[in-house]
Formats: structure tokens, sequence, C-alpha cells
């Protein structure tokens, strides 16, 4: 097996980085190195940015009919390309193949949506706001624009922001996670075979230093990012001292409900999924189950047998469940959080330390954990695990639910599960969250809605994704014109 060293893509060439350090890439499922990722410095982060600002001019002069041309040509290639992505996102993330295609199915959505810019971005006017003067609005792009990308999402979460600060006339660098870095390679070279003007759109592999150089360059307009919430506090700080617009999307420790009137039979799969898939590693995975009254019983017996019986292993192979978590650093934490959570008073009822999955033995596994009566006071309630494990609470009505959620400091999402609508606009109404799900595991937004986040979950104003990504890409100029007649004999 060939293990390629993962290459710079700017200004239309694909290069080598300059830097003397790399990270290996490993599958998570084997412990195999799969390949190489550089650690490019700030002065490739340089060479990225100037390219973009260098290509500019031209492709904001490209007319939006034509900008998204190049993005019609994008979807068809991202579709005949669909199976090898998806295939790479399990290979270097772990998660199971049906995951990474609803991965990329997400992802071409977005490119879709984009390709409806050229109404997206339509300004305003007002003929006539004084006699003879009209005044109005027009979206302009605002120049070279950069994308912070996580490891647990690498296909889908660029094309939050990718495809329309594209067709809104900006440029681009990307960074992916040095984690997974591989899949935006792929993709990154459909970009090409798509025909973009060489500079419209670079990718720089780095970590730490490759952030901060971004953060840092004065004609980097504007950053995206995704991540846990101390960096994209991070993030949001530094590039706001530095005069950039910014979105950062930190971590979450996701509620969901369970009201006695629920139906358990046909939702139990959807709350497993919620709390397992992807192995727990998304910014939607519900982390916290609350029963409320005579919902106890009932819900933890059933989610504690879903949870054994959890199919775990390689996220290639057929009927596996859940895959691997992404690096053995991961599984540690993980499995040092559920021993923090025991040592805080709460109840094993399932535990997914030292899972050893044959053929696979090498592998970062871990099985379902469920912890039930965790503290309100400790530190596991609190914490983003970022894994495979659902912590139970008790409480006794819908109000004291409301309660312990709007409670955290976190709010991406929250949801409910009842056969009441009465206690689903209550829910709806009450909680503090971004993103609402009534008898939804994981309220995800489609492509046209934003991705949305509240409290320690977000930093900024505006999200990923739809009229907000347009805005966020955008800046409003607002024009007020008169013209007299004769305005030649003025002169």
């Amino acid at each position: 097996m060939t293990i390629d060293t993962m290459k710079n893509y700017i200004s239309g060439q694909w290069v080598g980085s300059t830097s003397s350090e790399s990270l290996p890439i490993h599958n998570p499922a084997t412990n195999e190195v799969i390949g190489h990722v550089p650690l490019s410095g700030s002065a490739e982060v340089g060479l990225g940015v100037k390219s973009a600002a260098e290509a500019f001019p031209a492709w904001r002069r490209t007319p939006p009919t034509e900008r998204i041309q190049y993005l019609f040509k994008l979807k068809d290639l991202l579709e005949e390309n669909f199976e090898d992505i998806s295939k790479t996102i399990t290979i270097e993330h772990g998660k199971i193949l049906g995951a990474s295609k609803g991965e990329m199915r997400r992802a071409i959505e977005n490119v879709e949506v984009a390709c409806g810019i050229p109404t997206m971005m339509r300004g305003q006017i007002l003929e006539d706001i004084a006699s003879g003067i009209d005044e109005y609005m027009i979206r302009q792009p605002l120049g070279v624009c950069a994308i912070i990308a996580p490891f647990n999402f690498p296909g889908m979460i660029p094309f939050w922001f990718l495809p329309y600060a594209l067709a809104c006339g900006n440029t681009l660098v990307i960074k992916p996670s040095e984690k997974t870095p591989m899949t935006m390679q792929k993709v990154l070279n459909l970009f090409e075979a798509a025909g973009f003007p060489k500079g419209v759109i670079n990718l720089v592999n780095g970590a730490a230093e490759a952030v901060n150089a971004i953060l840092d360059h004065p004609t980097v307009q504007a950053v995206s990012f995704v991540g846990s919430t101390p960096v994209a506090k991070h993030v949001y700080s530094r590039g706001a001292a530095n005069g950039k617009r910014v979105q950062a999307q930190g971590g979450a420790k996701n509620p969901l409900v369970i009201m006695p009137d629920a139906d358990l039979e046909t939702s139990i799969r959807i709350i497993a999924d919620s709390a397992f898939g992807n192995a727990g590693q998304r910014c939607l995975a519900t982390s916290l189950a609350i029963t409320v009254g005579e919902a106890k019983n009932t819900f933890t017996q059933v989610i504690t047998q879903t949870a054994r019986e959890y199919v775990v292993g390689c996220g290639l192979d057929e009927g596996v469940e859940m895959g691997p978590v992404v690096t053995p650093e991961s599984k540690e934490r993980i499995e040092g959080l559920i021993h923090k959570g025991a040592d805080e008073g709460a109840q094993i009822l399932v535990d997914g330390r030292n899972a050893s999955i044959k053929g696979y033995e090498n592998g970062y596994f871990l099985r379902p954990t469920v912890l039930d009566n965790v503290p309100l006071d400790g530190e596991i309630i609190r914490t983003e695990i970022f894994g495979p494990v659902l912590s139970l609470i008790h409480v006794e009505t819908l109000e004291d639910a409301i309660a312990l959620v709007n409670s955290g400091a976190y709010g991406n999402m929250a949801c409910l599960f009842t056969s009441s609508g009465a206690a689903a606009r209550k829910f709806r109404y009450d909680a503090q969250a971004g993103n609402i799900g009534i008898n939804i595991g994981v309220a995800a937004p489609m492509a046209f809605f934003p991705f949305s986040g509240w409290k320690e979950s977000f930093f900024g104003t505006l999200h990923g994704q739809g009229d907000h990504a347009v805005e966020f890409f955008t800046q409003t100029k607002v024009v007020v014109e008169r013209w007299l007649k004769d305005w030649s004999r003025k002169f």
C-alpha cells in the first residue's frame, strides 16, 4: 500500500508542503497508517491567501449566473464520486458507511441551495424616498474568506460555508482537520475538474500555527469555524480582534426529554442513534436523556437493552451500527470521563470501556455506555464527552425538564419525545437551544435553513447554511441616487 503525504492546493496546483513536520493519519478501526499530513506554517497560509486575493477581482466580476455554472458541474462530480468519497470518510474517520453517505448527501444539498444565489443575493430598492430620489441596497462579496474545518464531518461541514462563499463572489482558503484531511483532498480534485479558475479555492494543511496564521492575516476578511467551545472562543476572539467577521460553532451537551406519552416503540432506535451514532462524535449527538415522571422505568430499561445490543465494528462492514472513535487519545479521554462519572456517584448501567472487536483488536473502539442518576453538581453533566455515552436524569414534570435544559451552558440542540401538541409547543417555545427536535433525535437543519446554535455553542451572529450564509459572505452597500432633468446643463 502506498502511503501518501497530503499536499496543499494553491493557485490551481497541488504542491508539497515545505514544512519538515507532519503527522501520521490512522485508520481508527485498524490503527493502520494510511497517510501523512504536513503541518504547514504561516508562510504557506500566506501563499494560499495571496493566491485567493489575486483571484478575487476577476471572480467577483464574474456574473453570479456564471459562477453557479461551476457549482452545477461540481454537483455532478460529487454525485459521480459519491461512493468513493463516502468510503474515504469512513476509512479516515471510522463512522459507518451509511453515515458517511448521509454526510455527503447533506454536502451536496448545500451546493444545490447555493446554486440559487442569483435569487438569494438580490438586494432591495425603493423609489422616491424623497421627490426624485431613489434608494437601493446591493450585496457585494467580502474578498478572501477562510474555513477551518473539524474532524468529525470532513465532507459535510465545509459545505455549510464553501458553496455560498464562492457563489457570492468570494475566494477561499480552507484548512481541513489534521485528523481527517484525506476527504478534502479528493473534494478539491473535483473543484479542479469542475474548472474553477485558479486561486478561487485553495487548501492548506496544518494545525494550530496554520489556524492562528489565518486569524492574523490582514487580507482574510471572514472566518468560518466548527470545533470545541474553547477553540471556538479563541477563534472568535482572535479573529474579531483582527477585524474579521467570524462564525464559530462550538461544543454541545444536547439534552433529550422523554415524556410519559412518548411512543418509545417507534422512537427508541431514533434516540439510540442520536446518542451512539457516529460514536457520539457530532455536535448534535444526544448526551443527556431526561425522563419525565412515569417514563423513567420504561425508558431506562429499553435504552439499556438497546445499548447492550448495539453492533460495534469497522464502519465498512455490513450490519455495523457504530464504528470507533477517531484517535486513541479520544478513546482514553472518554474512558476517563466514564470513570469520573462513576466517581461522582453515577451508576454505570452499560459500560462500554475496554471494548475489543474481533479482527480489529488494534482499533480505537468503545461500546455504548449508559450512566444513570448523574449528579447535577458533577463534572459529567457539564462536560461535552464527544463519545458514545448517554447520561440519564429523572424529573417529575416538563417544567422541571425545561429548567434543566436551560440551566446548561450550551444551547446547540434540545429534543422532546411526546404525543402531546401542547407539550411540544411549550418545549419549542421555552427551550433555550438553537435547533429544536420534536420526536426527532438529531435536529439537523436542511441546507436551506441555518445551522443554529445558542449560548456557549456558537459565537457570532450569522450561522452556516442558507440565507445566513449569504448574509455572512456578503456586505451590504446602500446607494441614494438622484438624477436631475437636463443634468448636463448644470455644468
